[in-house]
């Protein structure tokens, strides 16, 4: 099975930007459509965007849309968020996942990572 782990997180003041990034190990992360979530404290976890295995789809929640990107690398195994005009209220903890249908992604992906904190602060 596939193994993620995110990397990038950190401190940024309201309207900058961020990366953060999403590595897969143990499969070819081209085996899986990938997404990222958030879960900010107090609140259930968050659907923010997904990518197909091939980059042909993507989903954006509204939150994010025009604000994030998602863009994936096949050849790195990795997927990257790049998040821009950041906001006091996307303090979370960032989660990329995985799964083999891009239907279920959204809803009940089968592999997560362990997060990384972001924290924006006004």
């Amino acid at each position: 099975q596939v193994q993620l782990k995110e990397s990038g997180g950190g401190l940024v003041q309201a309207g900058g930007s961020l990366r953060l990034s999403c590595e897969a190990s143990e499969r070819p992360s081209s085996y899986y459509h990938i997404g990222w979530f958030r879960q900010a404290p107090g609140k259930e976890r968050e659907f923010l965007t997904s990518v197909s295995r091939y980059s042909d789809s993507t989903n954006y929640a509204d939150s994010v849309k025009g604000r994030f990107t998602i863009i994936r690398d096949n050849a790195k195994n990795s997927v990257l968020l790049v998040m821009n005009r950041l906001r006091p209220e996307d303090t979370a903890v960032y989660y990329c996942a995985a799964d083999g249908s891009f239907t279920n992604l959204e809803r009940r992906p089968d592999y997560w990572g362990q997060g990384t904190q972001v924290t924006v602060f006004s």
